[in-house]
């Protein structure tokens, strides 16, 4: 109504009503919009929360991709992400055996029986495998000036 009488003072009586319902309308409408954008976040969020638990976080339930520290910054990531370039070109000038049982052992978590069952030797094989491919990486990341 304050709207209609600071801005259309001047019109004639006959159109005060039609005015009165647009500007009501249209203020209306932007309550909505604005509605809609403020809390667009919250229900993307929502679906993540429990119906149950009005106490969820959401943020609790998000998952961090590639087990990625999230506090590091760009300039961290970017380090990992060198030294996981130099390790693997390590890894690719081992012997074939060598690298199969590193990658089973370090890699997949196998233990020795099943790494020696894997690769069909014994277990004795397998730890000399992992002991010269542990040797050769650790002088190769050294000539590269890493140190873990």
């Amino acid at each position: 109504m304050l709207r209609l009488a600071e801005k259309y003072a001047g019109k004639p009586a006959a159109e005060l009503p039609l005015l009165f319902q647009r500007i009501l309308q249209n203020a209306i409408r932007d309550h909505y919009r604005r509605h809609k954008v403020r809390s667009l976040w919250t229900t993307l969020l929502s679906s993540f929360q429990n119906k149950d638990d009005e106490d969820h976080d959401p943020l609790d339930s998000l998952e961090i991709e590639d087990d990625a520290n999230p506090f590091t910054g760009p300039a961290e990531y970017s380090e990992r992400s060198q030294i996981m370039g130099i390790i693997e070109q390590g890894l690719a000038g081992l012997p074939t055996r060598q690298r199969e049982a590193f990658l089973l052992r370090y890699w997949e978590e196998l233990d020795v029986s099943e790494t020696a069952k894997a690769m069909g030797c014994s277990e004795g094989s397998v730890k000399t495998h992992c002991s010269r491919a542990t040797h050769s990486l650790a002088v190769f990341l050294k000539s590269r000036g890493v140190e873990l």
